[in-house]
């Protein structure tokens, strides 16, 4: 019975250290900010940034439409918000919720896969998201993002 136990808490040892390292993990991802290839930034101040996914501006500094996009979730979602806009997801989804119902604004599209928020930012002028890693066979920008206003 005394085996058991030991198992037992082996087990529940490694679980728990298991979900301490996914969390760690996740706190230390990097994303980066893509953009459509026809912006002509190739960076954008962390303002700006803020501003365009919070919908404070609809346009870039030069004047261009930008259509920011999102990830329905998960850690690059995560990492995104809180490094670039200070807020965790139920700030972010309620302030657009806000929006939406004064008629201020349209939530961003949102995806399912980096891949499908990829395809989208190559396809769409002015498009303007995130990922944790961007994929060769599919031509979008990388924004360096600076800290400071615009």
């Amino acid at each position: 019975m005394t085996h058991i136990k030991a198992i037992s808490r082996i087990l529940w040892c490694a679980l728990l250290l298991g979900l301490t390292l996914a969390g760690a993990a996740a706190r230390g991802q990097e994303v980066m900010v893509v953009a459509n290839t026809g912006v002509s930034a190739s960076q954008i101040s962390s303002t700006e940034l803020r501003d365009i996914f919070t919908g404070v501006r609809s346009r870039f500094g030069d004047g261009t439409r930008a259509v920011p996009v999102i990830l329905k979730g998960g850690p690059a979602h995560e990492v995104f918000l809180s490094h670039h806009l200070g807020e965790n997801p139920d700030e972010f989804r309620t302030g657009w919720r806000k929006a939406v119902f004064t008629g201020q604004g349209a939530m961003p599209k949102e995806f399912n896969s980096e891949r499908a928020l990829l395809e989208y930012v190559a396809a769409t002028p002015g498009a303007i998201g995130y990922v944790s890693r961007v994929t060769a066979d599919i031509p979008v920008k990388v924004l360096t993002v600076w800290k400071g206003a615009r």
